[in-house]
């Protein structure tokens, strides 16, 4: 089933439009932060808040002369308030004052929807882990059978690794919301450091310990692995979907509508499309991340080499987890689970996936370990060669010698593997 996204508010923020709305804000609470220290009168304010506007049309008419966004953008509010205004608009300010902390704001009301996400997907996980508590399938590892297990609790370990993923994104978003107002090469030359406590008080962030006229790139660095780290867990998830919707496993499926084609060619075609979409969007997430490392290093004080990079990294990185994270959420909610083909699977070649309980019951009745495994290696390869494991053991006499039929039988009671699977969803409030 093909989703239609069609959650607007992370794009909004990104507008142009929204950008110098975010602009205009951090000059406002500038005005606000002055105005409570005595320096700007009353009236002045009043009118600044009251008149104070902008279009992007004249901003870029401005640029064109001026060839600098923040000075169009200034030029043009204060035409909107008037001489006697302007005169109090970015007072002792520099340019970077009001990009990084505007950009300090638009990432946090970003944020905000990324965290609705992540709390949306881990709901749906608890539930489907507790509607599948009891729902015996095949564990693998390097991709071939292993033993039994839960399909609930392949699940438990998504939403572990989604919760611990969100408090990674927390922590981070902790670290960026900061903001500066603080001068050419942060020394506060010609503002009190009170406009920055004030400023940042009124804007719901923290002021940064320190900033070298720009907020040091590192934050935006480990927020930008934060969001990578989402994409790559989404993309592990899904590559485990993929690999189980494969026709020879059949376990799981993403949704298919009714009327939904899977190929142009073959009729029979039902494919894994949504998360195989999941798995290229993750890609471009961790190359975007790469480049907010670059972004680190930077000449002296401040250069914008980092500027170019950051409208594009953030927003797309930020749009594009929250439209994985969105349909991931959907693929989960439409998961089609195979129940019987699960339980199938356990018992596939004769059941060769019993083994080790084998192995073990033939070392507690006097074997040693090297010759139990030895025999019944034998048993479980030619079985995957077109035997069956099962009924390989009941014919051999070493086997049956120390074994009675039912002690066999219970070596193949799937209940067995299953009897401390409790005690680790009892670790989760689901």
């Amino acid at each position: 089933m093909i989703d239609r996204y069609s959650r607007e508010e992370i794009k909004k923020i990104w507008d142009l439009d929204r950008k110098f709305e975010y602009y205009l804000r951090v000059e406002l609470a500038v005005c606000e932060a002055y105005a409570k220290l005595g320096q700007i009168p009353e009236k002045a304010l009043n009118e600044i808040k009251n008149k104070a506007s902008f279009t992007v049309q004249r901003i870029d008419e401005i640029e064109r002369e001026v060839r600098h966004d923040v000075i169009a953008f200034l030029t043009a509010v204060n035409e909107s308030v008037g001489a006697e205004n302007a005169k109090y608009i970015h007072m002792g300010l520099t340019s970077s004052d009001v990009i990084d902390t505007a950009f300090a704001l638009q990432i946090v009301d970003s944020s905000r929807i990324i965290e609705q996400d992540l709390n949306e997907l881990i709901c749906t996980l608890k539930n489907l882990a507790q509607e599948h508590k009891d729902t015996i399938c095949m564990g693998r590892s390097h991709g071939i059978q292993a033993e039994v297990t839960i399909f609930g609790f392949k699940l438990l370990t998504w939403l572990d690794d989604v919760q611990r993923a969100k408090k990674t994104f927390e922590d981070a978003l902790e670290e960026i919301s900061v903001g500066q107002i603080s001068g050419p090469v942060g020394t506060y030359s010609n503002l009190p450091v009170e406009v920055e406590e004030i400023t940042c008080q009124e804007l719901g962030l923290k002021p940064a310990r320190i900033s070298t006229q720009i907020i040091s790139r590192d934050r935006h660095a480990k927020f930008m692995a934060a969001l990578a780290l989402i994409a790559s867990l989404i993309e592990q998830f899904a590559t485990e979907i993929r690999h189980l919707q494969r026709t020879e496993v059949r376990e799981v499926e993403e949704g298919f509508g009714a009327k939904q084609k899977g190929s142009s060619a073959m009729p029979h075609k039902k494919n894994p499309v949504l998360c195989e979409n999941l798995c290229g969007l993750s890609r471009v997430v961790r190359s975007n991340m790469l480049a907010a490392f670059e972004n680190i290093n930077l000449w002296h004080e401040r250069d914008i080499s980092h500027s170019s990079a950051e409208r594009i990294i953030f927003p797309d990185s930020l749009i594009l987890v929250d439209f994985m994270l969105h349909r991931f959420n959907g693929v989960m909610q439409n998961l089609v689970v195979h129940k019987d083909n699960m339980l199938k699977n356990t018992f596939s070649f004769g059941g060769v996936v019993y083994s080790q309980k084998v192995l073990l019951k033939l070392v507690e009745k006097g074997y040693t370990r090297e010759d139990a495994y030895r025999i019944v290696q034998k048993h479980a390869l030619d079985a995957l060669n077109g035997g069956n494991f099962k009924e390989q053991l009941l014919k051999d006499g070493k086997v049956m010698s120390k074994l009675s039929e039912l002690e066999l039988e219970q070596c193949f009671d799937v209940k067995d593997y299953l009897k401390n699977i409790g005690k680790v969803f009892a670790r989760f409030e689901l």
